[in-house]
């Protein structure tokens, strides 16, 4: 009984908080609206982006802001989470999604949009094999007729992705990558990189495919509809709202997206690809004695394990390396640690600029640690890799068991599952690799060389070693691992706290007024609170929102930055 009644309050927080929020805005019917699109972070569970768009819809409203829900009742044949790896037949489960949809745009006016197959499109798809589909791009109805390649309109109207072709009646037409658009999304999907040429793979594209294109065209007829002056999306990488912005930019709109941030229940928003977290640091920053002492304070907390990602807490606490393991070490000349990532993430799109992706990195590490055996190396997976629901289909743990890593004497693997303390793993270290795992810069803070793989979060601002080529990095690996002592440059541990403490306290914007910890772990819950909570008057975060989304403000939180977090918790 006691469940059922706290699910039923949970549930009228939200029915309350609509109504609230209807009665008391007081939109500005001439005002261009606002659009937000978020289908792609949960089903029928509230996860926090789920609740980062819904919080943020009232906010705006209460600003006298019109806002305007796209949302999907049965529109896509497949989506990201309603897909089944192991059946692409399987059809999403629409129905409690859309019970939820029901619920959390409510406050608003809310326009629906339903799939209906295009037949041309099918039997374009029909045939082609896994790299053709790949490159698939087709053409968008309603710029057909209207744009050419050769005008200066589109020439200077449409963004640096944009393809125009011509068709076999010599029409021009504006043509959308719907291949390329969906691919990051059929990775995650199907939790691996390297997609396997098969049946299975080719329907489940064909349908993320079709089912782009849907968004596309509905997307683009509510534009036209509405005519907004931005649009507001989860992710932006996922393919529903991938093509959302794809469509948006096309017109010249502004849109945003947002991510989870660095601190707990925190939203990250950005114009830019928010996946890739840009930030903007000023050259003259520079942090002072109080801010110093809260990145201690905060590292800390994670040196201990104490933190979450994304609202797992991955370890309950950290273990020390053990005496089976120093003992071993003490037989090496150094200790080498190598992190590696989940390869289907979406931060790995931006990350395969050196490499073509995180396995080609630790491939040609192969051939590093048999060349020099008096060197422990020792490869750690990701804790996300193996995560109950999220488990990765080309893993760390199966790379090693094809390369018979355990026959190598100088390699130790450390498994997604082991609390093993990574930080004391960097403080005994010569150097650290990582693809571009977040732990290097924490490696960096400590003031461990560090050598980038991949592009990361950080590689923005010099605080690791990134070689531009693989032969690069495999010449600075060796030099590395041959020279007596490694110069770090001292901007590296400067520029490390100063990008800290940027993720950190000021753009990562906090919904803990708003929003708790859910009883099943990964997914959150409203707290009781007024709808004067969210005007901006009255919370920090709502007015760094509107101002960001409505004025074109920086997502920063301002310079005072306790006194505003303490009003805001």
């Amino acid at each position: 009984m006691n469940t059922i009644y706290l699910r039923i309050e949970r549930e009228w927080r939200t029915w309350s908080m609509n109504r609230q929020v209807r009665a008391h805005a007081k939109t500005k019917w001439d005002s261009k609206p606002i659009v937000l699109f978020n289908v792609s972070s949960r089903l029928s569970g509230f996860s926090q982006n789920a609740a980062f768009t819904l919080i943020t819809g009232w906010g705006i409203q209460l600003a006298g802001v019109p806002v305007i829900h796209f949302a999907c009742q049965a529109g896509m044949s497949r989506c990201v989470l309603g897909t089944n790896p192991d059946d692409p037949g399987q059809a999403p489960p629409c129905k409690n999604c859309i019970v939820q949809s029901k619920k959390l745009t409510a406050s608003s006016k809310t326009i629906w949009f339903t799939y209906q197959p295009d037949p041309t499109l099918a039997d374009a798809l029909q045939e082609l094999g896994l790299d053709e589909l790949v490159e698939f791009k087709f053409p968008l109805p309603e710029y057909q007729s209207q744009y050419a390649e050769t005008t200066s309109q589109a020439a200077g109207h449409f963004s640096s992705d944009t393809t125009f072709q011509k068709d076999k009646d010599g029409n021009g037409g504006l043509y959308i990558p719907l291949g390329r658009l969906v691919l990051p999304s059929l990775r995650w999907s199907l939790r691996r990189h390297h997609l396997i040429d098969n049946e299975a793979t080719r329907i489940l594209l064909r349908e993320f495919i079709q089912s782009a294109y849907r968004v596309a065209a509905e997307f683009s007829r509510l534009l036209i509809e509405v005519d907004p002056q931005a649009v507001v999306v989860f992710n932006g990488l996922q393919f529903p709202e991938a093509t959302a912005r794809w469509v948006a930019q096309q017109e010249g709109l502004r849109v945003i997206a947002h991510e989870v941030g660095f601190q707990p229940f925190s939203a990250f928003f950005s114009d830019e690809q928010v996946t890739a977290y840009p930030i903007n640091i000023p050259d003259e920053f520079e942090l002072s004695p109080d801010q110093q002492s809260k990145i201690d304070t905060h590292l800390s907390r994670r040196f201990r394990g104490d933190f979450t990602m994304a609202g797992i807490r991955f370890w309950p606490e950290m273990e020390g390396l053990g005496e089976d393991f120093l003992r071993k070490a003490k037989t090496f000349d150094q200790i080498v640690p190598i992190f590696t990532n989940v390869i289907f993430d979406t931060s790995q799109v931006h990350a395969n600029t050196v490499f073509t992706d995180m396995f080609a990195w630790l491939d040609l590490l192969l051939n590093l640690i048999r060349k020099h055996p008096g060197t422990l190396f020792v490869i750690r997976a990701h804790p996300d890799e193996m995560r109950y629901g999220k488990k990765s289909r080309e893993s760390v743990n199966a790379w090693v068991e094809s390369n018979g890593i355990e026959q190598f004497h100088n390699v130790i693997f450390v498994s997604s599952e082991a609390s093993l303390s990574s930080y004391d793993l960097i403080r005994r270290s010569k150097f650290v690799m990582v693809y571009n795992s977040s732990i290097g810069l924490e490696a960096a803070l400590l003031g461990i060389p560090v050598l980038c793989g991949g592009k990361a979060r950080y590689t923005q601002y010099p605080t690791v070693f990134l070689p531009q080529t693989p032969g690069k990095y495999l010449d600075m690996a060796e030099q590395f691992l041959l020279t007596e002592e490694i110069e770090v440059p001292g901007e590296f541990q400067r520029n490390a706290r100063r990008v800290l403490y940027h993720q950190f306290y000021r753009s990562s914007l906090s919904f803990g007024k708003y929003i708790e910890a859910h009883p099943t772990p990964g997914y959150v819950q409203l707290k009781r609170f007024s709808w004067q909570n969210l005007l901006a008057e009255n919370s920090t975060i709502m007015r760094v929102i509107l101002d960001g989304v409505i004025n074109g403000q920086p997502f920063l939180m301002p310079e005072d930055e306790q006194k505003s977090c303490a009003q805001d918790h």
